[in-house]
């Protein structure tokens, strides 16, 4: 029993050290303006605006560059069709952290809005995400956000069909609600 302890102890805190510390908390609010950002036709954008609708935020946080990691639970959440009414999503383009041209991925942006009207698209053109809500840089991140703006999952790079199952039913449970 005593080398179980430790043994133990260590599991614990090896378990601690890899959750995530933004479950359980609020973002501070987020403004995407002028020369940091925003919507695609150039409008400001703060997360306080989007939390007013009482909706589920699912946010993509997303470097152009590996934009097709979280493809997969992309395409589920698209066939899954949660209400409008309940859930909004967000994707946010990291677009310093790429070498690709601003242009490029602006254009690239437009065609994504209408492939998926139901998504608000915006820029971060000066990393203030990674900066504020301490997501990760040069990743594909997702973060859901219950009602009450509370980070219910966040998970830095790629989602495996297992932890997609997962994303799923908490959709689903948070839509209940």
């Amino acid at each position: 029993m005593k080398r179980l302890w430790p043994t133990l102890l260590l599991l614990i805190i090896t378990s601690s050290l890899y959750a995530n510390p933004l479950i359980g908390t609020k973002l501070p609010n987020l403004v995407l303006s002028g020369d940091d950002g925003g919507r695609l036709d150039g409008s400001a954008w703060s997360l306080e605006e989007s939390l007013k609708e009482n909706k589920i935020l699912v946010i993509f946080y997303v470097d152009p560059d590996v934009k097709d990691k979280n493809e997969e639970i992309s395409e589920r959440l698209d066939k899954r069709v949660f209400p409008a009414e309940k859930v909004q999503y967000l994707g946010m383009i990291n677009m310093d952290a790429t070498w690709l041209p601003n242009f490029a991925i602006a254009s690239a942006l437009k065609k994504k809005q209408e492939k998926y009207p139901a998504t608000l698209y915006l820029k971060d053109l000066t990393k203030k995400a990674v900066k504020t809500w301490k997501v990760a840089d040069d990743e594909n991140d997702v973060l859901i956000l219950n009602k009450k703006g509370e980070v219910v999952y966040a998970k830095f790079g790629y989602i495996n069909k297992e932890e997609g199952d997962k994303v799923m039913a908490l959709l689903e449970e948070l839509v209940k609600e």
